[in-house]
């Protein structure tokens, strides 16, 4: 059944939004997703604790267009609703006057013949207005973070408040109801300190300073410059108020403040007198003291007392706030430098070389400027599936235009994308040295680097790379050293991989593995001769590819992979799991050639699974079929999974 068109509308405009009735709606209803992004359900709804993340409220910032009931309850109106926000805001602004208006009616009772009192009515129905609709706001249940929109709730809730007392009591107009039963004007002190209740509303004013520091739409050092402004005027307007109330209920006015500088100030002009109070609460305040207004008579000085004793909080505070603030925004440039003079320090302290010093500096001066595009520090405090999603957004298609990784299922892209980190290297930066160990790969995402072979105090430059090629992946593959030192050229983004992480993600499966080695291998004969003279056993493992090329594409991946599918085969010796071993075999006894640890007879192999495949791969590879196999030491091979990476083996 389809929504009606006759659909009821609300009686109170722009605040209650009327819910849809339960049999206007069919299943087959369209919505729009961001409805239902941010529906919200009542707490008698929640079955379980997975539906409580769909019931917060919407971050900070957050502008919903879409205003198509987010309530199922009619009649409710919704805390962060944009309307319900605006009538906030005019309470707020209302506030600041019943602030204002409250002491200055009980500083200065003639202010009651004017039309202040008038005003002050009109406030009080705004505030009667938001009473009344107090009853219909949803509220958010701290205890599980859900928004309760249900009537009877939302009502036992505000009635058993504080809140709910207070705010009939400042809203009451308590001088029209004394004027209505008695007939008579309500004035003096009693009416006046009734009206300082209306004081209870500046806690609306708190709530907002507290949302909007918060808010990122709005400049932090803004509001909280505002906030403090704020706090200063209130005060002086209320130090002010006292100090001519004490002054007005004296007896002998000439011996006050003011009236030793105006005597007949009770007759002269309210605003005259509000003048002076100001006047004399800013002085103070700000410790002039120019000693025209002073204090005369004992109640004036002890209010004078302590009026300066909390003018001594109240600079503090206001001091250290605004200290705070400036101190804040300098703090990264301060950080900087102080990184950088320690830097200085080491490197004299040390005697390292100019160059090495100029490369400390550019790293931490990079460091700093790039610190917002860091992923380490700003995606640190989320949560994982965040991190990869965002990762997966910046950097996939990096990843998928990668040689290596060519034709990867989606599934292992995604695991990979999860584990990389973005860095940031200035010109001239060694990312990778050569014969470091190697523990990660890299890619370039933007930028370029130089492949360089040292050879003592010399270097020559191999190639140059740009974005999408990558670079210590041949140490990684081959578990070797780095055979090549690699520096930027200019300011370079990388994404690194870690050695063991991508060890651990490909070797759970059989064909991902063969398709590494494939494309690798792919790559590794497209090198130039000079990059294949620095690789160890290059040569060989490219030759005897290349005498696979007649055999077939089975025969080729198990040499390669040595993961056999036939589980027929694996039954004399238990299947080793993990990424193949590489080892180099010799056709002879250890003590005979040239060289024990790897003459030029030795053949870089894939270790199989088992004994049998060993001998029958050596007989291949050496031209000779051997029944014994030592190790360099003389000690016999009797288990595959003794044997570690590059182990010589010698078979005869």
């Amino acid at each position: 059944m389809s929504m009606t068109t006759s659909e009821a509308r609300s009686p109170v405009p722009l605040l209650l939004r009327r819910g849809r009735s339960s049999t206007a709606l069919g299943t087959s209803e369209e919505r729009s997703p961001l409805s239902l992004l941010f529906r919200r359900r009542s707490s008698k709804d929640v079955g379980n604790i997975t539906s409580v993340s769909s019931s917060l409220l919407p971050a900070f910032g957050t502008v919903i267009e879409n205003d198509n009931n987010p309530s199922s309850k009619s009649f409710i109106v919704l805390p962060y609703d944009r309307r319900y926000r605006l009538w906030e805001l005019l309470l707020v602004i209302l506030v600041g006057y019943s602030a204002w208006a409250s002491l200055f009616e009980l500083a200065f009772e003639k202010a009651a013949d004017g039309a202040i009192p008038t005003i002050d009515l009109v406030v009080d129905f705004f505030f009667a207005v938001d009473i009344v609709l107090t009853f219909f706001v949803a509220y958010l249940d701290t205890s599980t973070y859900l928004i309760v929109d249900d009537h009877k709730l939302i009502a036992r809730r505000y009635l058993k408040s504080v809140a709910f007392v207070m705010d009939v009591l400042s809203t009451l107009p308590i001088q029209f109801i004394y004027k209505a039963i008695t007939g008579n004007i309500g004035r003096g002190q009693a009416f006046g300190f009734l009206n300082l209740l209306r004081l209870w509303r500046l806690r609306r004013v708190a709530e907002l300073f507290k949302r909007l520091e918060k808010d990122t739409l709005f400049n932090y050092f803004v509001v909280r410059v505002i906030k403090l402004l704020c706090v200063t005027i209130f005060w002086l307007h209320t130090a002010g108020c006292i100090l001519f109330w004490i002054a007005y209920h004296y007896p002998r006015p000439v011996d006050t403040w003011i009236g030793s500088q105006v005597e007949d100030f009770k007759e002269r002009s309210i605003w005259l007198g509000y003048t002076y109070s100001m006047y004399w609460s800013i002085v103070t305040l700000t410790t002039v003291g120019y000693g025209d207004l002073h204090a005369v008579n004992t109640r004036e000085k002890t209010f004078n007392m302590f009026y300066m004793l909390f003018n001594i909080g109240l600079a503090a505070y206001i001091i250290g706030n605004m200290t705070n603030l400036v101190v804040h925004s300098a703090l990264r440039t301060f950080t900087m430098r102080s990184a950088i003079n320690h830097i200085l320090r080491y490197t004299n302290k040390n005697k390292l070389p100019d160059m090495m010093r100029e490369q400390m500096l550019a790293h931490m001066q990079l460091k700093f400027k790039t610190a917002e595009l860091k992923q380490e520090e700003v995606l640190q405090d989320l949560p994982k599936a965040i991190r990869s999603s965002i990762n997966e957004h910046l950097f996939r298609s990096v990843i998928e235009n990668a040689y290596l990784f060519k034709g990867f299922p989606d599934g292992l892209i995604i695991q990979l994308v999860s584990h990389i980190k973005a860095e940031y290297f200035p010109p001239k930066m060694e990312i990778i040295l050569q014969n470091e160990i190697p523990t990660d790969f890299y890619i370039i995402v933007s930028g370029g680097v130089e492949i360089i072979r040292s050879k003592g105090a010399s270097e020559q430059v191999l190639a140059k790379l740009g974005p999408g090629d990558m670079v210590g992946e041949i140490g990684v593959v081959f578990n070797i050293p780095q055979p090549f030192t690699v520096r930027t050229r200019r300011l370079s983004q990388v994404i690194r991989i870690s050695h063991h992480k991508f060890k651990e993600m490909v070797q759970s499966d059989v064909d991902d593995a063969k398709m590494i080695i494939t494309n690798f291998m792919a790559y590794l004969k497209e090198l130039n001769d000079e990059l294949k003279k620095e690789i160890p056993f290059l040569r060989d493992l490219l030759a005897n590819a290349d005498a696979q090329t007649g055999e077939s594409q089975q025969s080729y991946n198990e040499e390669m992979v040595t993961f056999s599918k036939d589980e027929n085969e694996n039954k004399q010796e238990p299947k080793r799991e993990g990424v193949p071993k590489r080892v180099i075999i010799h056709g002879h006894p250890p003590n005979q050639g040239n060289n024990k640890n790897g003459d030029s007879s030795g053949r870089l192999i894939i270790l199989p699974d088992s004994l049998p495949l060993l001998f029958d791969l050596a007989e291949k590879k050496l031209g000779k079929r051997g029944s014994t196999i030592v190790m360099v030491d003389g000690a016999h091979v009797e288990q595959l999974d003794v044997l570690r990476e590059n182990d010589h083996l010698y078979i005869f």
